[in-house]
């Protein structure tokens, strides 16, 4: 258990944190939200013990391992992929050599009967049932099956760790905090380095850990199918929810409208006694009620209502410029990095309006592709776009593409012409770069900031074809809703390359699978492909299993069976939260029409006009019938999804 009292830091002049407490369960499973720049990261920071609070402190017992795997880092290993990954096991390999410098000592004595040989056995049992103890006898069958876990071939073992990129380098210190098994694990958005299969991978261990686990990311699917309570940062303090992710957003929903309507009350009650201590305030027979009254106002407390923070990226794309049919079409695409081939022989056409998902393990060759269509790389075979076609491109890597000199404000400047150049401060703004920070050069800019930055970019030019690679890395969950919001509304060609299921979800209509050197096409978003994924998975088990047993057959068909009826389960629940979703919708526009012919009968006078019409009540009773009728339809809903979710 970890204990956080009264927790207090400062930065640039305003509270981070203010006298925030909470307690960390040995098996607590939390998420840590808020937005960007609320506290996230400095609070793991400060539980993994690497800064210091101004105030309060942090309690855990002396026994107490903790496992941190912070945003970013820059590994500087020397070893094999492998190796890196067993100095997790350091008490084990040191007794390893231990051990076998007592065995090779053990056998070159003859002196059976001495004390300093008897003394040798002696440590060579209690190092050898350390040893086991600790899981140096499984250490190496461990560190396989996580990091196969996590992504890599088993042929990438042996390769030395510089061989790899930065994010790749990454999962070997995710693999090592992973192998220590520590009482808590810290991770800040550990999805980042993660294509979608390790993260569904990543997702199953955290879910059966022993330990505790905190986590900050902005991966909704990823902390709904891990987390089972969020703590949210906003404005320097803490509020604790038992639930999801997607629960604490409804339960928060909830809890400011019942402050909110706690607090009218409140201060429907303050105006009262106010006006009554004003009326007779000078009035002697009443000065005991007025004296009261005052004592009554400086005795209440005042109900607060949790403040939402409401900054968040604004933006709509510009009309897509027309185009072709076709759009991008590629014949035998190859792609060589010296002798190692990424793509080999590819073909595919991307046709006018398509919303395709690039998906796959990483360096497979998603961000390759994107980078040929744009014209950054060079390659064997065609690839041609289409009539008229504009690009308009977001790197993954921003910091390359953005000249780290220039201001925020010269980055637009010099690519903003003709009616945008007097609206340059509005865009900004709408990206939450304010007066001050848009004099910053683009080198002192957070991943979150350069990544508005690029996306601000992208408005000035109108385009057809868009190519986003992992556009919302660093953005936080509202900011995010806007981005999709804006791309389902976007009318030309989208390629993005993802590994937020969630973002992806509903987003595009194919979904393009990158592995072994070629690419598949799916038809329908990022859970249709992974529902099919695991259907060829069972397809493929009754061919290997074609030879086994009838029994083994049976079980090999159970399986199926049951999957489908899974994968229905599944469908018709997305069916039935659709339904409630629109119930909801016509609910919410009912008792609004409802409310304003309220309105209308409780004020004859004032709407006279109305009154004579003959059919006002006909109406108002039509609009309560059809009102009930979707409250009963509401609740017959949301029985058949418990039932479903029950199953």
């Amino acid at each position: 258990m970890i204990s956080v009292n009264k927790l207090s830091i400062h930065f640039t002049g305003t509270d981070l944190f203010n006298d925030v407490s909470f307690i960390i369960n040995d098996k607590d499973r939390i998420g840590l939200v808020g937005k960007n720049g609320a506290g996230k990261s400095t609070l793991l920071k400060i539980l993994a013990k690497q800064q210091e609070p101004e105030k309060g402190d942090i309690v855990m017992t002396t026994d107490q391992t903790v496992g941190y795997l912070p945003q970013e880092m820059v590994p500087d290993s020397k070893k094999s992929v492998f190796d890196e990954a067993l100095t997790a096991f350091i008490e084990a390999l040191h007794l390893e050599e231990q051990i076998k410098k007592l065995t090779n000592s053990i056998s070159t004595r003859t002196d059976y009967e001495s004390n300093s040989y008897l003394d040798l056995l002696h440590k060579l049992t209690d190092a050898d049932e350390r040893f086991r103890l600790i899981g140096g006898n499984t250490m190496q069958a461990d560190t396989e099956k996580i990091l196969l876990g996590l992504g890599f071939m088993k042929e990438d073992f042996l390769r030395p760790l510089t061989e790899f990129s930065s994010g790749w380098q990454m999962r070997v210190e995710l693999a090592k905090i992973l192998l220590r098994k520590p009482d808590t694990i810290l991770l800040d958005e550990p999805t980042n380095h993660l294509d979608i299969e390790s993260i569904q991978w990543l997702e199953g261990f955290l879910i059966n850990y022993q330990g505790a686990v905190v986590l900050v990311s902005h991966d909704r699917a990823f902390l709904d199918n891990v987390t089972t309570r969020t703590i949210e940062i906003t404005l320097g303090k803490i509020n604790d929810y038992k639930a999801s992710y997607s629960d604490y957003v409804i339960q928060r929903a909830e809890r400011r409208e019942s402050q909110m309507n706690a607090f009218n009350n409140q201060q429907k009650g303050i105006d009262d006694i106010e006006k009554f201590i004003d009326r007779f305030r000078y009035k002697s027979t009443k000065s005991r009620q007025v004296q009261s009254r005052i004592k009554l106002l400086e005795k209440m407390d005042i109900i607060e209502v949790d403040g939402i923070d409401k900054s968040a990226i604004h933006f709509k794309f510009p009309p897509a410029p027309h185009s072709g049919k076709v759009v991008v079409e590629a014949n035998d695409l190859t792609k060589k990095y010296d002798e190692k081939i990424i793509l080999n022989k590819i073909n595919f056409a991307v046709n006018k309006g398509e919303k395709i998902a690039f998906v796959g393990k990483n360096g497979e060759g998603k961000t390759t592709l994107s980078r040929i269509i744009v014209g950054d790389l060079p390659y064997q075979g065609e690839c041609k776009l289409g009539h008229q076609v504009i690009i308009g491109y977001f790197a993954q890597n921003q910091a390359a593409m953005l000249d780290g000199e220039k201001t925020v404000f010269e980055t637009i400047d010099d690519v903003a012409v003709g009616e945008i150049r007097p609206k340059i401060r509005a865009i900004l703004g709408g990206f939450l770069f304010g007066a001050e920070e848009i004099d910053k050069k683009a080198k002192v800019l957070s991943g979150g900031e350069k990544s508005r930055l690029a996306l601000a970019k992208l408005l000035l030019t109108p385009v057809n074809l868009l190519v986003l690679d992992e556009p919302t890395n660093h953005l936080d969950m509202q900011s995010k809703d806007i981005l999709k919001n804006a791309l389902l509304q976007f009318e030309g060609t989208l390629i993005v390359v993802s590994h937020d299921r969630d973002f992806l979800q509903g987003l595009t209509d194919k979904v393009y699978e990158f592995k072994k050197r070629h690419i598949r096409e799916y038809i329908g978003d990022v859970y249709d492909f992974l529902e099919s994924r695991k259907l060829e998975d069972l397809k493929q088990l009754e061919i290997n299993n074609k030879n086994n047993t009838s029994s083994k057959n049976t079980i090999g068909t159970d399986n199926k069976i049951n999957w489908e009826k899974k994968r229905e389960n599944e469908k018709e629940k997305r069916k039935i939260t659709s339904q409630i979703e629109r119930c909801e919708k016509d609910i919410t526009n009912l008792e609004t029409e409802l409310s304003n012919f309220d309105d209308v009968l409780m004020n004859p006078s004032k709407y006279k006009d109305e009154f004579k019409k003959d059919d006002i009540y006909v109406k108002y009773n039509d609009i309560k019938r059809k009102l009930e009728k979707q409250m009963s339809l509401w609740e017959e809903l949301q029985i058949l999804l418990e039932e479903f979710e029950e199953k």
